[in-house]
């Protein structure tokens, strides 16, 4: 018989010859840090600095500002106001790209991860009405039409198909596979910058920790909005993933700062992992996850609206940044707790650095489940490779210990907080992160 007072296993274990053992409360996964292998350098190699030609500016890659012909119709763009506000417009025809320089663009990735044909084979899913129009003007002009025939040709070559072959498909053929461009599930938040203002060599790229507090949150919040945009449009769409994937290492195409979302048809695995072990303890983010983190001193920073701790149990060192709010979806959150959450997530990139490749990931309730799940933010360095230890037993070597996150991070936080290039929070000690900081569980 269970003991009724058992208590769950220990998530952090450390040895006396120093290796740190961790076991993530939510997926399962075994992480060890060996003694002597936490000592190695992140192993990042970075590259000769190159002089910019400045005749490239605008035109690094095709997500820049000089080269929006090369990407699909954008769905909207977020334009910055010389008195520093802020405006979002929509259906931006062909002619008018160039008429303003978008800071954020909202476009569909030209190479889905599931296709609208997907979408349109297994459910029968049909172009909005509304979506249907908006293709129709687009294309009804000489310069969206032109716009949408090349970008068409483009992916069709990439697929492999000569030119003689996409000639065959006649006009009208390739007309008909775009309709992703309009109605798809996979869309890219790109920000203008590939370098930052006023670089002079390659090694000075745009992340998101060299965005200010205010251009950060005004680009969480163009996605927040566009994710629950993607749950609009489809109503087969069980869940939106959200993600960043920051130099290649880490996934990207481009080294270009931009977010991707994915409509899915499932929920994921790991969400069904944490569904079945919320249904079991509603308050298990809490105590499995920030009490847990506070009791041995991960906490690396906290305001009002979040929290940031090292995390444990994660292939790659984990940084993890939880909202406190009752709200559980990132669109119910108030004006005031989105930027609570989005200074968080800016403060922890910037004191990261645009050096080391990391995904952020976003982890929230599925739009078909009640229970109570807080909504949260993975920041994840890609500093090491899986290999055939980590293949053969499962257990994989993460090189740098929670303890040992928090120490590299946090003197980064005090410098930049004093720098006044963050905004306001509470560091480490500061933080007063007391049990059950988190409110999600009255969203019942």
């Amino acid at each position: 018989m269970t003991h009724p007072y058992l208590r769950e296993p220990e998530y952090l274990t450390e040895l006396k010859d120093g290796t740190v053992k961790q076991l993530n409360p939510f997926t399962g996964t075994q992480v060890w840090t060996v003694a002597g292998r936490g000592n190695r350098p992140l192993g990042i190699q970075l590259p000769d600095p190159v002089p910019l030609d400045p005749a490239m500016h605008g035109r690094y890659c095709a997500f820049c500002e000089d080269r929006y012909l090369e990407t699909p119709p954008e769905k909207s763009r977020v334009l910055r106001h010389p008195d520093g506000g802020w405006e979002t417009r929509y259906r931006t025809p062909a002619e008018e790209l160039r008429h303003t320089t978008a800071e954020f663009r909202r476009i569909p990735n030209l190479f889905e991860i599931l296709s609208y044909d997907y979408w349109h084979a297994n459910y029968g899913y049909e172009l909005p009405a509304r979506i249907r129009e908006r293709k129709e003007a687009y294309l009804a002009s000489e310069a969206g039409r032109t716009h949408v025939l090349a970008v068409v040709r483009s992916k069709l070559r990439a697929g492999g198909r000569t030119d003689a072959e996409i000639d065959a498909l006649g006009e009208e053929g390739q007309v008909a596979a775009a309709s992703g461009f309009f109605g798809g599930g996979h869309d890219v938040i790109v920000a203008r910058r590939h370098f930052v203002d006023g670089a002079t060599d390659n090694t000075q790229l745009a992340s998101s920790g060299t965005l200010t507090p205010d251009e950060h949150a005004t680009f969480i919040g163009f996605t927040v909005e566009s994710a629950k945009g993607l749950f609009d449009l489809n109503r087969y769409a069980r869940y939106v993933t959200v993600f960043q994937n920051w130099l290649r290492p880490a996934g990207a195409s481009f080294d270009h700062l931009h977010k991707q979302l994915v409509a899915i048809d499932e929920r994921g695995t790991q969400n069904e992992l944490a569904i079945a072990r919320l249904r079991a303890n509603p308050n298990t983010y809490n105590e499995d996850g920030v009490n847990y983190a506070a009791y041995k001193n991960l906490v690396i920073a906290e305001n009002d609206a979040a929290v940031a701790f090292a995390g444990f149990g994660h292939r790659y060192p984990t940084i993890e940044i939880y909202s406190k709010s009752e709200a559980c979806d990132p669109w119910r959150h108030t004006p005031e707790e989105l930027r609570g959450m989005s200074d968080m997530i800016h403060a922890l990139h910037a004191a990261t650095g645009v050096d080391v490749p990391c995904n952020e990931e976003w982890h929230y309730r599925p739009i078909d489940v009640d229970l109570p799940m807080p909504w949260r933010v993975m920041l994840k360095w890609r500093v090491s490779t899986l290999a055939g230890f980590e293949g053969a037993t499962k257990i994989y070597l993460n090189t740098i210990d929670p303890y040992a996150l928090r120490d590299r991070v946090v003197p980064n936080l005090y410098r930049l907080r004093d720098e006044r290039r963050i905004a306001p929070l509470a560091i480490a000690t500061e933080a007063a992160c007391r049990p059950n900081c988190l409110r999600y569980t009255r969203n019942r």
